[in-house]
């Protein structure tokens, strides 16, 4: 079996769960192992420093700062362990020749990606629950008022959002360099916060090749502010889409993810190492 697959262009992409669950927990181990108590203490070390510093440069909306901060530092810590870790998990075992290894054994393709991508869902899902926790956990020593429902939806929400990037960063790792990779990745996560400004922009120009370049954009990148739930979490669950909505948004979010990693699996079972 493992021969056939080599010895043909299009190698089985069929999955055992159990294989795919044995590389996720390895991809998770190494992750928090190597960077997690950094990044949170790091992020702890930003909070602190928020809610030391800002009330004396922000005397009138400290409160609303500190829980801008809070949230945005989630985000984008949790961007860059997507984007550096995801682009390098495939990459590097290819810029290694550790693929190879992988490969001769009886795993399919499919359970590589599909697995990597768990393990790394797995280490950001963590960190963002830890993160908010953390965020939680000071407010509430400052007695700072905020709603802790909304918060930990938006929390599940930027869950959803990174598994979304972390499958982007593995499409672009299996395509091209780590360094590229990782630059088209944050440069998707950022035209996906603005592909509905950008539609916007078309729709409003009189160039009607730049309204369709606009709409044929905002179809196909992925539109990350239906996950993204920031300032719903600092105004309160009264600012928050209705249930049927939220469904939806992460109903597209989970979609997207799965068409990617379809993409993925496909392109790199046509790859011969």
């Amino acid at each position: 079996m493992i021969n056939s697959t080599l010895s043909t262009p299009y190698p089985s992409t069929t999955m055992n769960l159990n294989r795919t669950r044995v590389i996720a927990a390895n991809v998770f181990r190494e992750v928090i192992r190597d960077r997690a108590l950094y990044l949170l203490v790091f992020f702890a070390t930003v909070m602190v420093v928020a809610v030391a510093l800002l009330p004396e440069v922000a005397a009138s909306a400290e409160e609303q700062m500190i829980l801008d901060v809070g949230l945005a530092a989630i985000g984008v810590l949790g961007l860059a362990v997507a984007a550096f870790v995801g682009t390098g998990l495939v990459n590097r075992e290819i810029e290694k020749r550790t693929v190879y290894a992988m490969i001769a054994k009886p795993v399919s393709r499919s359970e590589f990606i599909v697995g990597k991508h768990w393990g790394l869902t797995a280490v950001l899902a963590v960190l963002v629950l830890a993160m908010t926790a953390i965020y939680i956990g000071i407010l509430t020593a400052k007695q700072i008022p905020v709603s802790i429902a909304s918060v930990l939806l938006s929390a599940l929400f930027q869950i959803l959002e990174l598994a979304l990037v972390a499958a982007v960063a593995l499409l672009f790792g299996v395509l091209t360099s780590s360094l590229l990779a990782t630059m088209l990745t944050i440069a998707i996560y950022c035209v996906g916060h603005l592909s509905r400004d950008l539609l916007s922009i078309g729709a409003l120009t009189d160039n009607a090749e730049l309204h369709q370049i606009t709409e044929v954009l905002f179809l196909l990148l992925p539109d990350l502010s239906r996950l993204n739930l920031k300032n719903q979490a600092v105004y309160g669950m009264e600012m928050l889409p209705p249930p049927a909505e939220l469904l939806s948004h992460a109903g597209y979010g989970l979609l997207y993810t799965l068409l990617l990693l379809t993409l993925t699996v496909g392109i790199f079972s046509r790859r011969q190492f």
